[in-house]
């Protein structure tokens, strides 16, 4: 299906946003709102969100990228992504405003963009959010990186006839290596600095926004990413998470090869149209 782009300027707060929209010939009513991870701007890595709104546009959905405050083309200071709601709420205004075709609005967020999305719909319950995509949500602390590095970072190499031979051969430095693994045990039993308190903040609003949404919900995680494994082993340990993927309305869909950013062809196009199927099965009655 042919569709055309269009920059929006928009304001948040004092400050101008830059968006493009891509936008069918003929539309869905509901489209799809890009919230980049940061730091990041609207094209994303190897042009990752140009191509997924190309893509969805294609087959007929609306999906509008943007760059927040201090981001990109957009105007202010930077901020981090639990400071972006005002500006996720002014993009979807610019949208409705541009495409009053599309009556609903899916979020689409990639690591902290997930975050975001999650931490957007508990602090304002909009009810014009009608889905998410969440992709390798970011979960960060000192303990559970340090609980996912040894696990899935010294348990693997561990495993691996290639670190052995470097490490027989010399070229392994065993002193730092076993300091950096000491470290990491120290940090994971500790349960975190006290920098964790306020992550666990966001955590807890991320797990109080995923339980109180009350549409349908879609996690992609990639096999290679440790986002992704950070991500599976919080949710394991952490009673504020517990069945937190249980939900009936929540799909999870895992792209074995891909990295962080689905920055191979074929894990970009198995997460493009894992997101379409998803997006044609939940909201039937959007078709054009």
């Amino acid at each position: 299906m042919k569709f055309s782009e269009r920059m929006l300027l928009f304001a948040c707060e004092g400050e101008q946003l830059v968006g493009v929209v891509a936008v069918p010939e003929v539309s869905r009513n509901v489209g799809v709102l890009i919230v980049v991870g940061g730091p990041q701007y609207r094209i994303g890595s190897h042009r990752q969100f140009v191509l997924l709104a190309r893509f969805l546009a294609a087959e007929g959905v609306t999906v509008m990228r943007f760059d927040y405050r201090g981001m990109g083309d957009s105007t202010g200071a930077a901020r981090t992504f639990d400071d972006i709601g005002p500006d996720i709420a002014a993009a979807i205004d610019a949208m409705h405003a541009a495409c009053p075709e599309v009556a609903r609005v899916v979020v689409w967020g990639l690591c902290d963009g997930a975050s975001a999305a999650l931490t957007y719909w508990q602090s304002t319950r909009d009810p014009r959010v009608a889905g998410m995509v969440l992709l390798n949500p970011w979960v960060r602390s000192d303990a559970s990186l340090a609980k996912t590095h040894i696990k899935h970072y010294y348990g693997r190499h561990f495993l691996e006839i290639e670190f052995w031979k470097r490490l027989l051969s010399g070229r392994v430095d065993v002193v730092n290596a076993l300091r950096s693994l000491a470290r990491n045990v120290r940090t994971a039993n500790a349960g975190g600095e006290r920098s964790d308190a306020r992550n666990a903040s966001f955590q807890d609003r991320m797990a109080n926004g995923l339980r109180s949404f009350p549409g349908p919900v879609l996690v992609v995680l990639s096999g290679r990413d440790l986002t992704a494994k950070e991500f599976l082993e919080y949710l394991a340990t952490n009673p504020a998470w517990n069945g937190a993927l249980a939900r009936p309305d929540l799909s999870r869909c895992d792209v074995a090869d891909a990295d962080h950013t689905f920055s191979s062809v074929q894990g970009r196009r198995e997460m493009e149209a894992q997101t379409l199927a998803w997006l044609s099965h939940v909201f039937p009655s959007s078709s054009p």
